[in-house]
């Protein structure tokens, strides 16, 4: 039997956000951040004016379908008087913690607070009945002591409410990009480009440095640290991944200062195809490790690569992503694009991982088969949805050759590439065949029977 991933049997299911044209869109409402909890039942997401969004699925629907749920300010906009430096306030990411009670807590961080939020339900509570009125009636005031009676309370509303537990500052010199909560959900790590903290959640004011690549002379700085994640098992181990196209496992049991890294993933550059740009292209984007932590996947400009924890030397697979691009680097170092930073997610089964790429376009492959899917999340998915059918003919053959003209597959080669419109951030509901996908300022849902 075909499986439906590869069949490309996705259809769109959602989008929230305004629906209008890129030009129009306000810089704070662009999403910068998603993320399904552990039970896909809630998805976060983060915007670039602070906000962050919770929707909870509709059980009302048949399929999966979300509501809103509620939304808070999480940051604001800062100044560093010391360093004369704005401090924005955008989300860069959000990390939910393992729900314990009734309460849902996750993380969130701009480049430099990190905040720990409990979002729950809470009764709002008024006095309906006192010496002065009762109801909406208004009482004389009583004649002695014996007319005294104590006030009611009477249940007026339910609303959802998010307060800050703890607030995690000061701990990085330079700008905050991941965060990362332990199988143990008592501690987190959170990196900067050039160190890794370890935190207790409960203890807000003091954190352990763990990795620390800062050179005694900046002069002599080569590579940052540009994504980490926590093994999901193994809550002694962490990786790291780095602009100079290696991801380094590390192992806390072996000391304090993870340093020295237990394993180093990399994969040995041609010397013939070395260019001007193969620094930049070559730095990983993003690392996921897989659901059951035998694989590694990782992100760079123009390529996915699965890596086998037990396998340094090379990738088990490389995935060239928009392989089209390689003879316009120059345009796009021109206009930025090139430092662009793609993140990469496995499926809920680990068959299949996902990573976006330029004109709203995003991929879906297969972990060990030939089989990719093409999708788009902008305008032409509400028409598929009202022609009740799947999405338009996105499928690669075992040639990988798309059927039909006219396909995603052909349009994504085409020149007329928008690169203001690009699938950064994702993410897949760990259960079921659903995703969620940023695509500037709306959040589409597909799903796959």
């Amino acid at each position: 039997m075909e499986d439906p991933l590869s069949a490309g049997g996705w259809r769109f299911a959602q989008c929230f956000g305004d629906k209008g044209e890129v030009e129009d869109i306000t810089e704070a409402d662009i999403i910068s951040t998603v993320e399904f909890d552990s039970t896909g039942n809630y998805l976060a997401t983060g915007d670039k004016g602070g906000r962050v969004v919770l929707f909870e699925r509709n059980e009302m629907k048949k399929g999966c379908e979300y509501k809103f749920y509620t939304e808070f300010q999480s940051h604001e906009p800062e100044f560093d008087y010391l360093k004369s430096l704005e401090i924005e306030e955008k989300i860069n990411k959000i990390k939910w913690c393992k729900r314990q009670n009734s309460a849902h807590f996750l993380l969130s961080t701009n480049d430099k607070t990190i905040k720990l939020w409990k979002v729950f339900e809470k009764t709002l509570r008024v006095v309906s009945e006192s010496n002065h009125h009762d109801g909406q009636r208004v009482l004389p005031p009583p004649s002695s002591h014996s007319h005294l009676r104590l006030p009611r309370m009477s249940l007026q509303d339910n609303i959802i409410a998010a307060v800050p537990r703890k607030v995690y500052a000061n701990a990085h010199a330079y700008h905050i990009h991941s965060i990362s909560v332990n199988s143990d959900q008592e501690t987190y790590i959170s990196a900067d480009d050039l160190r890794i903290n370890l935190w207790n959640l409960n203890i807000s004011d003091q954190s352990f440095n763990i990795v620390d690549i800062k050179p005694v002379n900046m002069e002599e700085l080569t590579e940052v640290i540009t994504a980490t994640e926590f093994h999901p098992n193994h809550c002694n181990l962490f990786m790291y991944s780095s602009s100079k196209s290696n991801i380094k496992l590390a192992d806390m049991r072996d000391s304090a200062l993870c340093d020295r890294h237990a394993k180093c993933f990399e994969e040995e550059e041609d010397p013939i195809t070395r260019s001007f740009f193969s620094e930049i292209i070559s730095s990983i984007s993003d690392v996921k490790f897989s659901h059951d932590g035998r694989y590694i996947l990782s992100r760079d400009y123009l390529s996915l690569k699965i890596w086998d924890i037990n396998m340094e030397s090379r990738p088990v697979r490389t995935i060239q992503i928009h392989d089209h691009l390689r003879g316009k680097l120059c345009d796009l170092y021109e206009n930025d694009c090139i430092f662009d930073k793609f993140e990469c997610i496995w499926g809920g089964d680990d068959k299949h991982v996902l990573t976006g790429s330029y004109h709203n376009y995003f991929r879906i492959y297969d972990t060990d088969g030939p089989n990719d899917v093409v999708l788009q999340a902008d305008k032409s998915a509400f028409k598929a949805k009202r022609m009740g059918g799947p999405l338009p003919g996105n499928k690669a053959g075992k040639n990988g050759v798309g059927k039909g003209a006219g396909t995603l597959r052909d349009a994504m080669q085409l020149e007329a590439l928008d690169f203001n419109k690009k699938i950064l951030h994702a993410s897949w509901h760990p259960n079921e065949n659903t995703i969620a996908i940023a695509a500037t300022n709306n959040l589409f849902l597909y799903s796959a029977a």
